[in-house]
């Protein structure tokens, strides 16, 4: 289920308060190319081994959040840097 325009529209990233917008597919596919290769790691340091069905990118697009059950994951350390 996508995440509802209501939510979407109060969530910011944590770290810098820029607004986030749902991941592109194609985000989204090369993230779970690394997850596969395992060479995705979450800022926190930890190893990312699900793949990623849906996520949260801030505004500049340097910076992912998981969604998780339909939960938006806004935490630091959760979050994936983007190249």
């Amino acid at each position: 289920m996508p995440i509802s325009p209501e939510l979407l529209e109060i969530l910011v990233c944590p770290e810098t308060r820029q607004p986030v917008t749902p991941a592109e597919s194609g985000v989204i596919e090369s993230l779970n190319t690394s997850i596969k290769a395992g060479r995705l790691r979450t800022r926190g340091g930890d190893a990312v081994s699900d793949p990623i069905q849906e996520g949260l990118v801030r505004e500049d697009g340097r910076i992912l959040y998981r969604i998780e059950d339909d939960i938006p994951v806004m935490l630091i350390e959760e979050s994936i840097e983007l190249q």
